[in-house]
């Protein structure tokens, strides 16, 4: 049975923001060493980001819901473990941002194809755990989530590259910062419920 509410496509919403803000740093950085960039362009590196940010959260979906089958017990664990990684990839945002820890890599200024692959692997990595997150979603709502953070990081990147091609690279570590807070807000929101029932 499929629940869609507004809280639900919130959560979603939310998890595209702050999943995204690895990508939105990258693309800044991208925007940043190729000012003249075109839009199809800027479509093709935005669309491999969401891409990847929607592809990692549902093999997440689908390896709980492979383990669950065999153990049920798991199940209680998932908000444990949610809340555990969600703190850490938004502590570790979180702490990047506040250092001031954003490099330009020096592969960004001649973004080849498989340099934008391994930018989309390492900015999306972290969405993996998303798969915990949304465990108690059946397929369809898991595969809406998963479409909504992709449609949420593509319209993240295209404005950072925009932003990246004006402004540069100066905002990333807030979108970081920012990034790393509403992980570490979904996290505990996610083990609230969880312990609630």
């Amino acid at each position: 049975m499929m629940n869609i509410t507004f809280v639900f496509l919130m959560n979603s919403v939310l998890l595209g923001v702050g999943l995204a803000m690895d990508a939105f740093s990258v693309s800044l950085a991208n925007g940043l060493n190729d000012s003249k960039m075109n839009k199809a362009r800027m479509s093709i590196i935005a669309g491999v980001f969401a891409i990847f940010q929607a592809a990692m959260p549902m093999i997440g979906w689908t390896c709980v819901h492979t383990i669950v089958q065999y153990f049920s017990s798991f199940e209680k664990l998932i908000p444990w473990i949610a809340l555990v990684l969600l703190l850490y990839i938004g502590g570790k945002m979180l702490i990047e941002g506040i250092r001031g820890g954003d490099e330009v890599d020096e592969g960004v200024k001649n973004l080849s194809f498989g340099a934008l692959m391994i930018q989309g692997i390492a900015t999306s990595i972290d969405a993996l755990s998303v798969g915990f997150t949304i465990a108690d979603y059946n397929f369809l709502m898991a595969l809406i989530c998963a479409l909504i953070i992709a449609v949420v990081t593509f319209a993240i990147c295209i404005f950072g590259l925009i932003i990246g091609k004006k402004v540069g690279t100066k905002i990333a570590g807030k979108a970081n910062i920012l990034g790393g807070v509403i992980l570490i807000v979904i996290g505990i929101e996610i083990f609230v419920k969880g312990l609630l029932g």
